[in-house]
């Protein structure tokens, strides 16, 4: 919004010569682009209104009300007290008092915006600013009310909005329904200074998400923010008359007299200004409400908090300082008679057999028990705040149970038929892409989770051929790799373990697994998990290790002792079938990889992401999708004919 201010300012009568400034704003062309302008503001607050999901108002805790009283009573207590200091009459103090609550609002589409803008949408910062916001929005709203009706009752109320802006709402309504048209023809003409207000309570009528909610934001949002709104904020600085004010203005002298922001980033992002005060600045300078030094005031004022705010709250708030103090957990720190917590994240419908089918091959008894926590990821447009939902909490009714019905329904099934052995609890996420990586690593922080598993951003048909590839999911899960607080493991499943998904003890199948070993933090935390499994009498794995063809003495490391020591009870205990592969390069290791391919159901790898050695010299330049790592790419090529499918686990790193 910045820029665009800017871009105003440079084509106003302030800057440009008056003979261009009179060609630029003749009577046409502002017509024209005042026209555009406000639909644009009109389509942004009515659509602010259709993402609103007013039941989160009843589902905010203590601590946002308290926040959000404080945050509106205190600069209001502060405000008024300036202005009866230091306004001189009452034609003054009127025109004062309706600019006071652009002082103390906080409006949810702003802050919503500033939250996207900096990714902290549904960080616990942003929660938590964002649960604040909603009440302080409403209490907003409603002492702006009282202003206007307090000064109405008074007559003292100048025509702050011009009447034009109803044609204008009618004409945006009307593209979208007819019985919107009809309720604005319904509003009196004594109410035209409320029109806007109109607007956003009509967007709050229609219910979020979809089928409706989703299908107007997803068709008109691109329209209203990416075209008329620039429109509308580049024509409101468009009206800067002057850039020099005049300080002896008794009402410039009053705002210089106004509080200063806290320096901490939730006052920040509380107090932080927009489209919204633009937008009144504006219309009250066209009803002749403000001076042109207060519009300038108004002006620099909010393209001053555009621009800062966001800068200040990066430097202020980071949300890794969450895992700060935190050891960062290891399936190898796990110890076998304590319950293992495992968080499971589901996209599409085949992630639920594949993540199923992979939690069968683990050991779980009750004596070694197991905690599944699923996550089931939504995309969803329409709705302005993330949604995180806890299913063992809330009833059936709540929105997202439906969405995940299917899901929550199969892991129990899963988690009756290992009575005793497996704990499961269910979550929903709703929320953009960029912003699913929060709420996984959030939710494995909260359940201490010793790993994270995430399905693959490709999918097989059951033939083994290529079903689809969602660059989606593959950013997300780099951006987990590289920010959560455990292991992770990423689950390729080509085909193979998509037998019938409550397959138990009961059956005579036996589960075929191998972990190719070469060696580091990696590879040691994939053989600690497989030889978990392969307490499962179902299991029969097969651990290979790879060694280097020697010219020459190797010098031992910590390194080489760490590997020994977890390879030690590989190589004796019978349950374990060990062996070890002399190689040379990485070309002899690909022929061995892919040979293995065919012989097991599920193969588990460590990702040794940017570590190279002769064992596999010359793959890094191939390796198409370094999240898997070099063997696990190897074995998530498109070009695999087998139907093997492939755990690729990390050993979180982070200090």
């Amino acid at each position: 919004m910045t820029s665009q201010i800017i871009a105003g300012l440079l084509l106003s009568e302030a800057v440009l010569p008056k003979s261009l400034s009179q060609v630029l704003m003749s009577q046409d062309n502002v017509q024209l682009l005042g026209t555009f302008g406000e639909f644009g503001y009109t389509f942004f607050v009515f659509l602010s209104g259709v993402k609103m999901d007013m039941s989160m108002v009843t589902r905010v805790g203590s601590k946002a009300c308290y926040l959000a009283i404080i945050s509106i009573l205190v600069p209001m207590l502060y405000a008024v007290s300036s202005i009866v200091l230091f306004s001189n009459n009452q034609e003054e103090l009127t025109t004062i008092l309706y600019l006071l609550p652009l002082f103390y609002m906080t409006s949810f589409p702003v802050i919503h915006c500033l939250l996207t803008e900096l990714k902290i949408l549904n960080s616990e910062l942003g929660r938590l600013a964002r649960s604040t916001t909603i009440i302080a929005d409403f209490l907003s709203f409603f002492s702006g009310l009282g202003v206007i009706f307090a000064l109405d009752a008074t007559k003292g109320a100048p025509a702050a909005f011009s009447s034009e802006l109803v044609t204008v709402n009618q004409t945006c309504l009307c593209a979208i329904v007819v019985v919107f048209l009809v309720s604005m023809r319904l509003i009196p003409e004594g109410f035209n200074k409320f029109s806007l207000m109109v607007i956003y309570v009509l967007g709050l009528s229609v219910p979020h998400g979809p089928p409706l909610g989703s299908a107007l934001v997803e068709k008109f949002e691109c329209m209203a923010s990416g075209l008329f709104l620039p429109i509308f904020v580049t024509t409101c600085s468009m009206r800067l008359q002057k850039l020099t004010p005049d300080f002896k203005n008794e009402m410039v002298k009053s705002m210089q007299k106004m509080h200063k922001h806290d320096a901490y980033a939730l006052s920040l992002i509380l107090r932080s200004k927009g489209v919204i005060e633009l937008a009144a600045y504006t219309f009250m300078s066209d009803g002749k409400m403000l001076s042109p030094e207060v519009f300038l005031a108004g002006l620099t004022f909010v393209a001053f908090s555009a621009s800062i705010v966001p800068v200040l709250v990066r430097q202020f708030y980071a949300p890794t300082r969450k895992y700060a103090g935190y050891q960062i957990r290891k399936t190898m720190d796990a110890k076998l008679d304590t319950e293992l917590q495992i968080a499971a994240c589901i996209h599409v419908p085949n992630n639920v057999t594949s993540v199923i089918n992979m939690l069968n091959i683990f050991y779980s008894t009750r004596e070694t028990p197991l905690a599944v926590n699923v996550l089931h990821l939504v995309k969803l447009n329409g709705v302005a705040a993330p949604v995180f939902l806890s299913h063992q909490k809330r009833c059936k009714s709540v929105t997202g149970y439906w969405y995940s019905e299917n899901v929550i329904l199969s892991f129990k099934k899963f988690e009756g038929n290992h009575f005793g052995a497996v704990t499961m609890n269910a979550f929903t996420a709703i929320c953009p892409p960029e912003l699913m990586h929060d709420d996984i690593c959030i939710l494995a922080l909260d359940k201490l989770a010793s790993l994270i598993v995430l399905p693959f951003h490709r999918t097989w048909y059951i033939d083994g051929s290529l079903e689809s590839e969602d660059h989606i999911i593959r950013n997300l899960n780099l951006k987990v790799l590289e920010k959560a607080p455990c292991s992770i493991g990423i689950l390729i499943d080509h085909g193979s373990i998509r037998r019938p998904i409550y397959s138990d003890a009961l059956t005579d199948s036996y589960h075929n697994v191998a972990m190719p070993f070469f060696g580091g933090n990696d590879d040691r935390e994939a053989l600690t998990l497989a030889k978990r499994m392969a307490r499962n009498h179902k299991v029969r794995l097969t651990v290979a290790q790879f060694i280097a063809k020697s010219k020459g003495e190797v010098e031992v490391d910590w390194e080489i002792i760490l590997d020994s020591e977890v390879l030690r009870d590989a190589k004796s205990n019978e349950y374990i079938n060990y062996i070890n592969h002399v190689v040379k390069d990485g070309h002899e290791t690909v022929k061995i990889i892919h040979s293995m391919v065919n012989e097991f159901d599920l193969i588990i790898v460590g990702r040794r992401y940017n570590i190279e050695d002769p064992q596999t010299s010359g793959l890094k330049e191939w390796s198409e999708f370094p999240e898997t790592g070099i063997t696990g790419d190897l074995l998530a090529s498109k070009d695999l004919t087998g139907k093997c499918s492939v755990l690729a686990v990390q050993q979180q790193h982070i200090n």
